[in-house]
């Protein structure tokens, strides 16, 4: 079964930027679409950004389009997302996981959530 390791949060003030890594184990990961999610205290998990299994396609959920950008690695089982013009409301628990590419209506496969990496944005 995949593995994922989310990185790379931390606390950043607003303008900044930062880099977040999802570490896969296992063979598979090339066959999957990924995506980013991410949810602050009382809030619904939101679906920020996704990417297919080759990379030649992406999408952003219209809070984050160009500031994020999601790209992957798939000799080293990775998939970044580049944060950059960082805001407070963008302050939250970060995760990865297996999507079905479709756009805005991708899902995410599975209910199984790793650890995440918490990003905090003051002004």
């Amino acid at each position: 079964q995949v593995q994922l390791v989310e990185s790379g949060g931390g606390l950043v003030q607003a303008g900044g930027a930062l880099r977040l890594s999802c570490a896969a184990s296992g063979s598979t990961f090339s066959t999957f679409a990924m995506g980013w999610f991410r949810q602050a205290p009382g809030k619904e998990r939101e679906f920020v950004a996704g990417i297919t299994s080759s990379g030649s396609r992406t999408y952003y959920a219209d809070s984050v389009k160009g500031r994020f950008t999601i790209s992957r690695d798939n000799a080293k089982n990775t998939v970044y997302l580049q944060m950059n013009s960082l805001k407070p409301e963008d302050t939250a628990v970060y995760s990865c996981k297996p999507i079905y590419y479709s756009g805005s209506y991708s899902m995410p496969i599975g209910d199984n959530w790793g650890q995440g990496t918490q990003v905090t944005v003051s002004s």
